[in-house]
């Protein structure tokens, strides 16, 4: 992957489904992370959970969350083209593009981070509710730490980035990855 300059921030215009899950996912991990390290360390396996879905996500774009939102009207910017014998939203699983490897990242960590906390440290709760933290505030400004970590690196992201500074080629760092607005049709 070749290394690029420039920040990477999502669109931030209007709440499409994949924002919203990372507002829900980010609240539920802050929620569980305090209520582990507050009342009962088990409630960390709520964490567990929220890594696995992720993880689950990542693989199979299967969401359950992005599935509620989609019917309750939000539309994916993320969402599979190919349309379903159901109609259900599924993240484009076509290649590992930046959004993508965020969703298996963060499943990973949290989930590492959440058994190492049951197991060595209630300390690691920390890195959890860091986590959680962050996600709110990507869906909130559209900008990712981690995100912006691997966009540094070169992986490819599929939302066009609001501000994108040139790379070391000369072109606009987000150029490759515009797509069309999505229609409202079957994701």
């Amino acid at each position: 992957m070749p290394l690029r300059k420039g920040v990477y921030i999502v669109p931030t215009s209007h709440w499409y489904i994949e924002r919203t899950v990372w507002l829900i996912a980010g609240a539920f991990l802050l929620t569980a992370t305090a209520l582990a390290a507050l009342v009962d360390p088990r409630w960390v396996l709520l964490v567990i959970v929220t890594g696995v879905a992720s993880i689950t996500v990542a693989f199979t774009g299967f969401c359950i969350v992005g599935n509620v939102l989609k019917k309750l009207g939000f539309t994916p910017m993320l969402g599979a083209t190919r349309p379903n014998r159901w109609n259900l939203y599924f993240m484009q699983t076509d290649k590992w593009y930046l959004e993508r490897r965020i969703y298996l990242a963060v499943g990973i960590n949290i989930s590492v981070a959440s058994t190492l906390s049951l197991v060595h440290s209630p300390w690691w709760l920390a890195f959890t509710g860091f986590v959680g933290g962050a996600m709110v505030w990507f869906a909130a400004t559209g900008y990712c730490i981690m995100a912006n970590g691997l966009y540094w690196l070169g992986a490819e992201p599929r939302l066009a980035p609001e501000r994108a500074v040139p790379g070391p080629t000369g072109r606009d760092a987000g150029q490759a990855a515009r797509l069309p607005e999505p229609s409202g049709g079957i994701a």
